[in-house]
Order: C-alpha cells, then sequence, then structure tokens
C-alpha cells in the first residue's frame, strides 16, 4: 500500500512538472464604449489595477467616443491611463488594438464605411492619446472581412489577429493550422496574422467561445502537439468587468501564462517564427445574423441609404468646390458620417432590441441615418443649386452623375407650375429633342426623358412647349390565355396572374433570345415562398390568384403592381423595367396581418443559449423570393467589401452554430451557367442572406419571424417593405459590369429643375479610358482634393485617368495619409493625365494639389 502511494505521488508531481512546464500567452483587455457600457467608474479601475499588476498587459478596444465622456467624468483617471498608455513601444503596457469608430462587423456594410470606420476612429483617438500606434488589428467579436489586409496596411498596421474565442454568438473565422500566417487579401496584400487554430475547437458547452478563451491545459496541449510553440489564449473582457486580470494572477490550471500586448506578441516573441501564406474568402468568414427579420431589414435597408446618399453627397460638394468654388461643407459631413458610423456598430445588428423603450440599438439607428440622410440631401440640393447661373426665362433640367462611368439612363423631373398644363418636349445640348414622356404621379406631373450624361459630371437639357416626338416604345397588353405580356426592346415578359402573378417567362432578346426562367422548375420564378408554422406549414404566393394594375404603359417605362396574397396576407409587388435599360426593378410589400410565425419553428420552452441548433439558422424554412434559373452547372459569385467570391459551397444551408456557412448577401449574388456564357444578378437594397443549391434555386431572404438570439421574440410589427432587382447578362460577373451596374443603383441620376441656364451645358471632371474602375470617393482637404480608385471588374492593364483641370501636383497616397510615391503627371491642354495600373480588387488614392479649371462651369 505504501508503495502504491508513493508512486501515485511520483506520478503525480511528475504530471504537475510536466504541465507547469507548459508556457502560454493571453490577449486580455477591454471591449465597449460608451455605447456598448462603459462605467463612469471604470477608467479608475483599469488604472488601477494596471499599477497593482505590474506585470498586466491590456489591448484596448474602446470606442473611441469615449474618451470623451471619460475625460469629463474622472479626469484624473484619464490622465493616469493617458500616462501609462504614452509608451506604445512593443514593451508598452497598453495597445489599441480597435479603432472603429463604432467597432462594426466590417462585413455588411460598404469598403468605403470601413475605410472612414478607421479613419474616423484613429483620428478620434488620437486626439486623447497623439502619440497612439495602431500596429495589429484585434477585435472581440467577428469583425472581419477578406478585404482587410489591403485597408490595415495602408493605415499603416503590421498586424492582425483572427481570432475572437470569447464571443462568437455572431461568428467566427474558420480555423487554419499553424501559429502564424500571412493574411494574403483579394488584391494581394499580405499582413502577418494570428488566426484561430486549426487545433481551436469550438466548444462543446457553448454557443460563443472556441476551447482558446482561457488558456485551458485541453487549449495549450493541442496548440504544442500541433507545433505551436506559443500558444496564445484570448477573452478582450467587457467593460464594466471588475475582475481585472482575466487569467488571475500565476499559474492557473498548472500553466503559466504571461499577459502581452499583441505588438509585443508579434515583435519579440514570435518574431522568427514561420508564416506561410494563406488566402481566406469571404466564406471563410462564418458569420451570421438573424437575417430576415422585420427588425434586421430595416436597420440594413436604414444604413444602406445613408451610405449610398454620403458618397454622393461628398461628390456633389466636391464638384460644387471644382467649378463653382463654393466652400466644401467639411463639418457638416464629418457630423453625417459620424452618425452613419455609429449606426453600424455590431451591437445594433446583433442585440437591436437592447436598450429602454424607445432608446433601443433600433431606435437609435433610425435617428442616426435619418440625421445622415438629411444632412446628405441638404448638401446635394445645395450643390446641384450652386450650378445655376443667370435667371432667364427658359427652364432647364440639370443632371449630375457621381458614378465614374459614362450613363445613358431614364431620369425623371417635376414639371414646374407654370408649365404644368402645357405639353412639353425635352432639347439637348446640341438643340435635338430627346424622347420623353409625361407622367402623373400622386397629383405630381413629371417629365421623363433618357438622359446622357458623362462621368462625375452633369448634362443640361431644356424643356420647351410641344408635343413630344415618342417612338415606338415598351408595350404591355394581356394575351387571349389570360397572361400579361410586357415588352421592351431588350426584353419578352409573362405574368401570370393565375398563378400569384409569377413569372412564367423572362426573354432577353438581345442576348439571342435566352430564356432565362427554368420552367421545369416545380418553383415559380419570383414565387413568394415560406414556412408559415403556424397557418398550415409550407405557403406559397402561387396558392391564390393575383390581380394585376398596370401603373405606367409605356412608351419609355412599364410599371406594373401584382396584389395577391400568401397565408392569408396582402403584398403588391412592382414590376419597373425601361425601355433600353437592362436592370428590372422589382419590389414587394406585405400588409402582415399580425405576427405570423415564419420559419423553422422553436417550440416553446425549448431555446436554450448553449444548444447549437437554432432555427434563424436555416434559410429553407423562411420566406423567400424565388428565381429559378434556366442555366445548367450554376456558378455563384457574390460581392463583399472591396471583394467579389466565387462560391465554393454545395448549398448556403446550415442549421446549428457549429457548422455556419457565408451565406450573406452584401449589394448582389450573381449565377451564371457553367460555361460562363449566361448569367442573372440579383441586387438587394440591403444586407441580408440568400439562398441557392443544387437543387434549390437563387432566393432572397424576405421574411423571417420566430426565436432569434438569446431568447428574443423577433417578432413583425407592420408591413415589410423590401427592393431587389435582376440583371440578365452575357458573361461572368466582371464582363458583363455587374459591379458597375450595382454602383449606378447605389447612386441614381441627380436632377434639378431651374430656370437659370450655365456657361457650361455639360462638364466630365474625371474620366477613365477602360471599364471596370469605381470611384469610391471624392473628398476635398482644405485645397486638396483625395480622389480613391478602386479596381472593382477591370483588368490590370494600364489606365488612363483624366482630369478636366490644370493640377500642380499628384500622389499616392496611403489611408492615413503618408505619402506613398508621387504621380506623373501629363497636362494637355485643360486636362490632366495620370497613368496607373490596380490589380484586380485593389484601391489607390490620389491627392491632388493646386487644382485650376481653365473653364469654369
Amino acid at each position: 500500500m505504501k508503495f502504491k502511494l508513493l508512486l501515485l505521488v511520483v506520478l503525480l508531481v511528475n504530471l504537475a512538472g510536466t504541465v507547469s512546464a507548459q508556457k502560454a500567452y493571453f490577449i486580455d483587455g477591454y471591449h465597449g464604449g460608451v455605447y456598448g457600457g462603459y462605467p463612469d467608474n471604470f477608467t479608475r479601475f483599469m488604472v488601477d489595477m494596471l499599477n497593482k499588476h505590474p506585470d498586466w498587459r491590456i489591448n484596448i478596444e474602446i470606442e473611441p467616443e469615449t474618451w470623451d465622456k471619460a475625460k469629463l467624468v474622472d479626469p484624473a483617471a484619464y490622465n493616469e491611463f493617458k500616462a501609462l498608455a504614452a509608451d506604445q513601444s512593443a514593451n508598452g503596457r497598453i495597445e489599441f488594438i480597435n479603432p472603429a469608430y463604432a467597432q462594426s462587423y466590417l462585413y455588411n456594410i460598404s469598403g468605403e464605411s470601413i475605410i472612414r470606420q478607421f479613419s474616423y476612429g484613429i483620428k478620434k483617438i488620437k486626439m486623447h492619446f497623439p502619440d497612439a500606434v495602431f500596429s495589429t488589428y484585434s477585435t472581440e467579436e467577428p469583425c472581419f472581412t477578406s478585404a482587410l489586409p489591403q485597408i490595415l496596411r495602408s493605415f499603416g498596421y503590421k498586424y492582425a489577429s483572427l481570432k475572437n474565442p470569447n464571443t462568437c454568438f455572431g461568428g467566427y473565422a474558420a480555423a487554419h493550422g499553424g501559429e502564424l500566417v500571412t493574411w494574403i487579401g483579394p488584391d494581394g496584400t499580405g499582413i502577418t496574422t494570428a488566426p484561430r487554430y486549426g487545433v481551436e475547437k469550438l466548444s462543446t458547452k457553448s454557443t460563443w467561445q472556441t476551447i482558446g478563451w482561457e488558456n485551458s491545459p485541453a487549449f495549450v496541449n493541442a496548440s504544442y502537439a500541433d507545433g505551436i510553440k506559443h500558444p496564445i489564449g484570448m477573452t478582450i473582457q467587457d467593460a464594466g468587468w471588475k475582475g481585472g486580470p482575466f487569467m488571475g494572477i500565476g499559474a492557473r490550471f498548472g500553466i503559466t501564462t504571461t499577459y502581452t500586448t499583441w505588438r509585443n506578441y508579434f515583435e519579440n516573441v514570435t518574431a522568427g517564427d514561420a508564416k506561410p501564406q494563406w488566402k481566406p474568402t469571404q466564406e471563410d468568414m462564418l458569420v451570421n445574423l438573424v437575417w430576415g427579420s422585420q427588425v434586421m431589414q430595416k436597420i440594413a435597408q436604414e444604413v444602406r441609404v445613408a451610405e449610398n446618399k454620403i458618397i454622393s453627397a461628398e461628390k456633389m460638394a466636391s464638384l460644387a468646390k471644382i467649378y463653382n468654388d463654393t466652400t466644401y461643407p467639411a463639418d457638416s459631413l464629418d457630423a453625417a458620417w459620424r452618425t452613419l458610423l455609429l449606426s453600424q456598430h455590431h451591437d445594433s445588428w446583433i442585440v437591436p432590441y437592447n436598450g429602454k423603450p424607445g432608446n433601443t440599438w433600433a431606435d437609435k439607428i433610425l435617428l442616426w441615418t435619418n440625421n445622415t440622410i438629411s444632412k446628405s440631401d441638404s448638401i446635394i440640393a445645395s450643390s446641384a443649386n450652386a450650378f445655376a447661373g443667370s435667371k432667364n426665362n427658359e427652364t432647364y433640367v440639370r443632371v449630375y452623375n457621381t458614378v465614374g462611368a459614362k450613363r445613358n439612363e431614364m431620369v425623371a423631373a417635376t414639371v414646374p407650375a407654370e408649365l404644368a398644363g402645357a405639353s412639353l418636349k425635352v432639347i439637348d445640348a446640341n438643340g435635338q429633342e430627346v424622347v420623353s414622356q409625361v407622367n402623373e404621379d400622386n397629383g405630381v406631373k413629371k417629365i421623363m426623358f433618357k438622359a446622357d450624361v458623362p462621368s462625375i459630371g452633369y448634362s443640361t437639357y431644356k424643356l420647351l412647349p410641344g408635343k413630344s416626338t415618342v417612338t415606338k416604345g415598351a408595350t404591355i397588353k394581356q394575351l387571349p390565355n389570360g397572361l400579361y405580356q410586357v415588352e421592351t426592346d431588350l426584353y419578352t415578359i409573362l405574368i401570370d396572374p393565375k398563378k400569384g402573378g409569377i413569372i412564367k417567362s423572362l426573354i432577353a432578346k438581345k442576348l439571342n433570345n435566352r430564356e432565362f426562367v427554368d420552367k421545369a422548375n416545380p418553383k415559380g420564378f419570383n414565387e413568394l415562398r415560406g414556412n408559415f408554422y403556424n397557418d398550415g406549414g409550407f405557403r406559397s404566393s402561387e396558392e391564390n390568384p393575383a390581380m394585376i394594375e398596370i401603373l405606367q404603359q409605356g412608351p419609355l417605362m412599364i410599371k406594373l403592381a401584382i396584389k395577391g396574397t400568401i397565408a392569408n396576407n396582402q403584398f403588391i409587388q412592382l414590376l419597373t423595367v425601361k425601355l433600353g435599360e437592362e436592370r428590372i426593378d422589382l419590389s414587394v410589400n406585405i400588409d402582415w396581418k399580425g405576427n405570423p410565425g415564419i420559419g423553422e419553428p422553436t417550440p416553446a420552452g425549448t431555446y436554450k443559449w448553449q444548444n447549437p441548433n437554432k432555427a434563424f439558422y436555416d434559410d429553407r424554412f423562411k420566406m423567400l423570393a424565388l428565381f429559378p434559373l434556366n442555366l445548367p452547372n450554376q456558378k455563384v459569385y457574390k460581392d463583399a467589401p472591396f471583394d467579389v467570391t466565387e462560391s465554393k459551397l454545395e448549398n448556403t444551408f446550415y442549421n446549428s452554430w457549429d457548422s455556419i456557412k457565408n451565406n450573406v448577401i452584401l449589394h448582389w449574388v450573381d449565377v451564371t451557367d457553367g460555361a460562363g456564357k449566361y448569367g442573372m444578378t440579383m441586387l438587394t437594397d440591403h444586407t441580408t442572406s440568400y439562398t441557392h443549391g443544387k437543387d434549390f434555386p437563387l432566393g432572397l431572404d424576405l421574411q423571417y419571424s420566430g426565436m432569434g438570439l438569446w431568447g428574443r421574440d423577433y417578432k413583425i410589427n407592420g408591413p415589410s417593405a423590401i427592393s431587389y432587382a435582376l440583371i440578365p447578362h452575357a458573361g461572368k460577373w466582371d464582363k458583363s459590369g455587374t459591379w458597375t451596374a450595382t454602383t449606378k443603383w447605389a447612386e441614381p441620376l441627380i436632377t434639378t429643375v431651374s430656370q437659370s441656364a450655365a456657361k457650361n451645358k455639360s462638364a466630365s471632371f474625371i474620366s477613365i479610358n477602360k471599364p471596370g474602375i469605381e470611384i469610391s470617393s471624392m473628398v476635398f482637404d482644405g485645397d486638396d482634393l483625395s480622389v480613391r480608385l478602386y479596381n472593382a471588374e477591370g483588368d490590370t492593364s494600364l489606365k488612363i485617368i483624366s482630369f478636366s483641370a490644370q493640377v500642380r501636383k499628384a500622389e499616392f497616397v496611403e489611408l492615413n495619409g503618408t505619402k506613398r510615391s508621387d504621380v506623373k503627371i501629363t497636362k494637355i491642354g485643360d486636362k490632366t493625365l495620370i497613368n496607373l495600373t490596380i490589380p484586380r480588387f485593389g484601391f489607390r488614392t490620389i491627392k491632388l494639389s493646386g487644382i485650376n479649371i481653365i473653364s469654369k462651369r
């Protein structure tokens, strides 16, 4: 017995010695802020804990505006924290890891919004901490997107982390073997990154953690066994947690843990370690939210409208300054950006109901985005008014284009009261009549015509009394078999009212009369279908006939309303086609009766946080708009911020937290046939999810109602309204100009009517000799203009950028403002030319100084 006890003691001592020899590192710190939660006494708490534990290191992910409040509430603690943060070397104790203004998820917003999250956030932090250095991007939430390497490096970042071990409710990055990688973005830019290790498994006891959240023996030993020399765990604590060092002080679980900043970890601990290249796609960002819920729809729509408006406002304000010497409204634009950035806060998307009644995240987003939209509309209007010249007795329509591509599109302008009773025609700058028609819209008389507008510029048209000469245009008629036939120069569309108004046929005339509807598929094209689990199971708009109301019947536009029902809920679908335009505009407005349950049901009392299966994951049960396509061997492409991914998913469906698939549609999803000969793009007015599979058609998530995160019932609280669009095309998405078409949808032509002429009837400030380059922003800083160019779908050949101005100097600059290189400029007459190459999915920012328009407007 004594021998056995002695042997047991020896074994335990040896085991303890083996485990205690293991050393690991830990990323501790704080996350949150004035909006996400930050107690008034918390700055004092952090200072006291840092002073008490001299070996502690913290990584800070605090909303930048928080420091405004902290300085007022507790100036002494603020100053002490500022002193502790002054050392920004690798040996310092505090690192600022996520300066984004509102800690956005990033994958769900535009690339330009991501840039502003960082630029405004860094600026705000540097107001409080002038010596702050931004070396590592890391976040407690899954705030990841595939294009980050390029963005981070341009802001001066050296490192990144793809870990979020303790807050995986909204998702996580795909696991990847090894200690470090060089994360390669879609443009080819690389950044040294700590991935979620291949051995860093998801927790089996929660649906919000990986095993790397606390440096457990299972995590540390698995890491060592996999060849990871310096395993590192991580939990960025919520501001307000009062435990101080998260892992305590001293050995825990028999493991010696060293607290570190990310900067120290990369520069001192792992400096010599291998960093093999890894090029994850957007589908390696395994993220999810309660897509299809009404609250999410509204949030995403409000943010999208504000995003689009403010980009147009910046460009219009820049044009007004360039051509009219107006004052650039920098302060107003800053204020508009601030509220847009706040509306993109990750908490607003994952806990929209949190907060007191009337002041939930959803309530605040509406206020914030309304502010952005209001300010943007005001800037657009004042910028456009600045182009008006001397008054005369004639009426002009000026059409502005904020997109970096020529456009020939239908526009509508309100007819002035003094001309409301007259027949009108439209005359272009060359004195030629333009085909037009006058419509009545809610008692307001509008004239519609095809406008030809140059890139980043404007054209002027004149309204004159007289009957418009209208050529043969778009028509609609009901056929003897009851189908409605819509005919334009591009399409023949058949709509079946007996089957709820589905599209029976969609033939693209100029694409070899290609039929895009898969007639063999039992699901209807533009059918609404979903599982109404309290009202009979799967229900369809095809169950009942629809009434077709013709709202506009040519010659320039056909617009009709499809009025039907689904599970006793009335809906109206609008379908609009315009002469000469490829995009087919659709929308649906559903007048819900009460709060029907839609989706996969969660039996009462069965919801548990720890249960990986959640009803809102599986889109097959949600109400969808379906588009079975006559495209064999289908391939799927989808956009992301500054990226496009070819999907490798067999299907988009999953029902468990540990099997998340990236089924997110940001702006568009495109389906082509296997040969890349024909395709169809589906556009959406908000970030949501889409469906597709080998035996399941392309679909858009329209409605979910039921159990969401944290046991919250995501209800329907009124009508739903969603806009979407379809673009049939030849070739793949890039050859067909899908990205450019989406940008045009986001930034519609802007029209003004006045009795003031201008010196020049048209102007184009920027033109590009080859297609596929997006002008994602134009911003003045003083008298210097920064123009950002993004290669969305162009090739990598030399591009010639022509500015209609004399420019004294041009530089390529990084996002942090540092000069990348001088730009050689060529002056030809009143133009300045710049040659450049940009990799696919890459961007370049050009700073122009000394702009002089030889011939003002």
